[in-house]
């Protein structure tokens, strides 16, 4: 009896052993399983921050590409705005030079005809000092050849 009791022990000893095998090997694909639906929802989370960060981008592009065509719109309007006031700045110098002929003229046919200077009227930079000067409604001064020549013989 003895030897079927022993038969009996170590069978029981590998039931329980094959028990426990099974056991562990079902903690283990527990184990696996847990693991991998971590995993799942882990990859899940990274490709949801993966497209939000592909998202925020996409509107940073969009924002940026919206200032580019608003600040390249502005570049346009300061370049015609820039242009116009070379033009204007040029016609200003064309008729400055214009107008400092005149009165040089005009001092040299004043001091021909009475002596008299009209350095006076110009500032220290060579400009004229028009409000030194002006009268109300005051017509233009306009030089004539044949006045100058009648002045001049006039003289000798």
């Amino acid at each position: 009896m003895m030897a079927c009791a022993s038969i009996v022990s170590s069978g029981s000893s590998q039931v329980a052993n094959s028990g426990s095998e099974q056991d562990v090997q079902a903690l283990i694909n527990q184990r696996k399983l847990k693991r991998m639906l971590s995993n799942r929802e882990s990859a899940r989370r990274s490709r949801m921050r993966k497209q939000k960060h592909m998202d925020d981008l996409k509107a940073q592009v969009s924002q940026l590409q919206k200032e580019n065509s608003q600040i390249l719109i502005a570049l346009n309007i300061t370049t015609q705005h820039y242009g116009g006031v070379e033009a204007e700045n040029s016609l200003l110098r064309t008729q400055l030079t214009e107008l400092s002929s005149r009165l040089e003229s005009l001092s040299e046919l004043a001091y021909f005809m009475g002596g008299s200077s009209c350095n006076s009227l110009q500032t220290p930079d060579g400009f004229t000092a028009p409000w030194s000067s002006m009268v109300v409604n005051q017509l233009p001064i306009v030089a004539s050849a044949d006045r100058f020549q009648d002045c001049c013989y006039a003289n000798l």
